[in-house]
């Protein structure tokens, strides 16, 4: 972790991963790389959505393999570990035997050089891409995929991992970096190790531009508000919230009311739900 002189209040006490300890400085391979259009939070009719999105740097997207389904046991090599701005985890540039570049989540520890494979039952190094059903109990696991084929969609973020907790008819069960229990076909692929960037919990922003450059627009207290725009705003000087129940500025209850639809068809696989935060 990167640290800087304090040569401003804000300065003092931002934190960075230091980049250049890990990755190999390389510009992004061209061919790999497109432009996404940036919304600000906006839909097609030009109004906002999503609030407190709008501006930042410009970034382009590098085009993640997700799946490496389509190269089973054909080694690859790891030519550069590269930043992406879209992501806070490291990537990886694979050159593949049959002279194919791809763009892969880099796992903790990763080095330029070495070689990873993706197969059915492969060795079990971080890096490798298997199926779960022949990973063994108490390995970790990331880029897991819920449906076979589709590539992975979970555990995916700086530092993330899951657990093999077991095997069982049909199903492999993973203990998720929440701390939920849940089942996982166990025909589908995920990739050992741990994801890379783990330090990436430990940086401190340090100063609002640095913010305002990852595209976040400030956030303004609703008991700062007026009481046209917002359920806590008005009175004199600093006012408590003064209604029973959280609520968000188009009145709707907020904050312990539960979200997630009871017919979902995944809620059959979770075996133990997160546990909850400790007030």
């Amino acid at each position: 972790m990167k640290k800087y002189n304090p040569t401003t209040p804000s300065r003092r006490h931002m934190t960075a991963p230091d980049y250049r300890l890990v990755l190999s400085g390389v510009k992004p391979e061209k061919k790999l790389t497109m432009k996404l259009q940036d919304r600000a939070g906006r839909n097609n009719r030009g109004r906002i959505t999503m609030r407190h999105q709008g501006a930042g740097n410009k970034r382009t997207y590098r085009i993640i393999d997700f799946r490496r389904n389509d190269k089973l046991n054909v080694p690859a090599r790891i030519e550069s570990l590269e930043y992406d701005p879209y992501r806070t985890a490291f990537i990886m540039k694979l050159v593949y035997k049959d002279g194919t570049k791809r763009y892969s989540i880099a796992p903790q520890g990763a080095k330029t050089g070495s070689t990873i494979i993706t197969a059915e039952n492969a060795e079990l190094v971080p890096g490798n891409r298997l199926m779960l059903k022949n990973i063994p109990v108490g390995y970790a696991v990331f880029n897991i995929e819920l449906n076979p084929g589709k590539g992975g969609q979970i555990v995916r973020s700086a530092g993330s991992s899951a657990e093999v907790l077991g095997h069982d008819a049909g199903y492999t069960q993973l203990k998720m970096p929440s701390g939920e229990i849940r089942k996982v076909i166990w025909s589908n692929f995920a990739t050992l190790g741990q994801v890379s960037n783990a330090d990436w919990s430990l940086v401190n922003i340090g100063k609002a531009g640095r913010t305002r450059g990852m595209g976040i627009r400030p956030t303004v207290r609703g008991t700062a508000m007026n009481p046209v725009d917002h359920p806590y705003g008005g009175g004199e000087g600093r006012q408590p919230r003064g209604t029973k129940k959280p609520k968000t500025k188009w009145g709707k209850i907020t904050g312990g009311r539960k979200t997630r639809n009871q017919k979902k068809w995944s809620n059959v696989l979770i075996t133990k739900r997160r546990p909850k935060k400790k007030k």
